[in-house]
């Protein structure tokens, strides 16, 4: 018997024996719920500490004008930002403040993605947040945009309300399933990966500089 042969005999062998008799339920027995409430002072902290391990800048600011005032400080030097066609009127000011360029993006009227890579920021709002790790997820709602958007520019400022940061992911999913066919976006942290000498590398998969401001 040659090695092809041996390797497809055993392969069918573990595939007849895994399916003898019926499936075994799978497990649901995982953490549902947190000890404490979505946006309350423990989980938006634990939230914070998150975001701030993976080298996102975090801002929690309850008024509208730490608000604005926190999107043009992560926006720092950057000259040319992109923002969804529904983000709110004085966020899209907020980051055009100091003579910023701002370029729209729509499904309708897409930025092309070639002229993405020349702008340097974008600011969008966010669907939910996970505290125990760390994850803001978009959803592709008018106020975030396409994918394109959060992924091609070097600078990432999103906006997360504070009542949205959930404690754990099942509490996320019961959020996201009201729209479960929506292109959705999981940011932790600015990308970044590392090879198998442990160099790491930022910017790969998409912003090297991710900004969070928790609103309200």
């Amino acid at each position: 018997m040659d090695a092809r042969t041996a390797v497809l005999a055993r392969a069918r062998d573990a595939i007849s024996r895994s399916q003898r008799g019926p499936a075994r339920p799978v497990p649901r027995n995982y953490i549902r719920v947190g000890a404490h409430a979505p946006g309350s002072e423990a989980v938006v902290a634990d939230m914070v500490e998150k975001l701030e391990d993976y080298d996102a800048v975090v801002r929690v600011e309850p008024t509208e004008q730490g608000v604005l005032d926190a999107i043009d400080a992560l926006l720092g030097s950057a000259r040319v930002v992109v923002v969804p066609s529904g983000l709110p009127q004085a966020y899209k000011d907020a980051a055009a403040r100091g003579g910023r360029t701002l370029r729209q993006d729509s499904r309708e009227a897409p930025v092309p993605t070639l002229e993405l890579d020349q702008v340097d920021a974008v600011v969008t709002c966010s669907r939910v947040g996970i505290s125990i790790s760390g994850t803001i997820v978009l959803d592709g709602e008018p106020d975030q945009g396409r994918r394109a958007i959060s992924l091609v520019p070097d600078r990432h400022v999103v906006v997360l309300e504070r009542q949205m940061v959930v404690p754990t992911v099942p509490q996320a999913v019961d959020v996201l399933g009201a729209h479960p066919t929506r292109p959705m976006t999981w940011v932790a942290g600015p990308s970044a990966t590392s090879d198998i000498e442990l160099v790491r590398v930022n910017g790969v998969h998409g912003p090297r500089h991710l900004g969070v401001v928790v609103a309200h």
